[in-house]
């Protein structure tokens, strides 16, 4: 059976890019039904996330003019991966990609996509085989996260971002998932169905700026860290044990120094060196704690995702 296919795009101040990425998203559903890859009403979804340019704007013309186009409107920003969820779970479709805006994910993979879809497999990762667009600290950054990920004993696939497909299936499986601290990279492996792989070149961001600076990077880190290891805590009692044996020798040094030399000063050693040492140590502690602890908050409070303000259907049809 042909599948229909629902492609989803979330978007967040992409005016400039998203005249460029409708046509070239509008030519490839044409070319892969003509194929006989997908049905005639396959359909592409743009997800507004909260845009403080024209964005929506935009998708609202490019609706009106194309029968395969449909918009999400989301109430207010809520991240990347929320309006990417909030796509995958409204967009319909027997299978749903889910891809960037900025046109630096090669479209011609979707048509293999596709192709290792109807092996068998639900879930297709799009995968990247080299870095070359990225600047030096872009993929020794990159590399070294998902390197981190792997040690700290997350399931994610090496080099892969939110390209993927998803069958019907795999994304009901999705939607048991109730986590509200998002980290989909992580997420979709624990699904655990059939997966493949395929392999593309990353090419330069078509207009715009990337919304993804180093401080929000580092800050994506971490989110993925805490939301799906518990490695830090364990990390915790391992400094703990280490300082305590560091604390018994530092005790016997000081001893030694005041019982057997003339150098020790007095109560400099033995008051200084443990207040700085173990208040350092305690600090940072606390601070891991504090971050599960904050999570644990934010899912007990079972707050929404996301709410979705206004909908376009691929007939121009608005519902709010």
């Amino acid at each position: 059976m042909i599948p229909k296919l629902g492609i989803v795009v979330p978007c967040y101040n992409e005016e400039e890019v998203l005249p460029e990425t409708s046509r070239r998203l509008i030519d490839l559903l044409s070319s892969l039904s003509a194929q006989g890859k997908i049905t005639l009403d396959s359909c592409v979804y743009f997800v507004d996330d909260g845009s403080k340019d024209a964005t929506w704007s935009v998708i609202e013309s490019l609706s009106s003019r194309h029968s395969q186009i449909a918009g999400i409107k989301l109430s207010r920003n809520r991240g990347h991966q929320n309006a990417l969820l909030a796509g995958l779970f409204t967009a319909e479709g027997d299978v749903v990609i889910s891809v960037d805006a900025d046109l630096q994910d090669d479209l011609d993979a979707i048509g293999e996509m596709l192709d290792r879809n109807r092996e068998g497999a639900e879930v297709v990762y799009g995968v990247r085989k080299l870095r070359e667009t990225d600047t030096f600290f872009k993929r020794i950054s990159a590399e070294s996260f998902y390197r981190l990920l792997a040690l700290f004993g997350a399931e994610v696939v090496y080099n892969h971002a939110d390209y993927r497909l998803m069958s019907r299936r795999a994304l009901e499986g999705l939607m048991l998932y109730k986590e509200v601290n998002l980290f989909l990279r992580g997420i979709v492996p624990l699904i655990g169905y059939r997966s493949a792989i395929v392999y593309y070149d990353r090419h330069e961001r078509f207009a715009g700026e990337s919304k993804y600076p180093l401080k929000k990077m580092l800050g994506f880190a971490w989110e993925a860290i805490t939301s799906f290891s518990i490695v830090p805590l364990r990390a915790i009692t391992a400094i703990g044990f280490i300082v305590f044996l560091f604390s018994i020798a530092m005790v016997a040094w000081v001893l030694g120094v005041r019982l057997f030399t003339d150098q020790a000063v007095p109560g400099w050693a033995s008051a200084v060196l443990p207040v700085y040492l173990l208040g350092g140590i305690q600090i940072l502690c606390i601070g891991i704690l504090g971050e599960y602890l904050g999570k644990t908050y934010s899912e007990i409070k079972e707050r929404p995702r996301y709410l979705i303000e206004k909908i376009i259907d691929s007939n121009n049809q608005q519902a709010h």
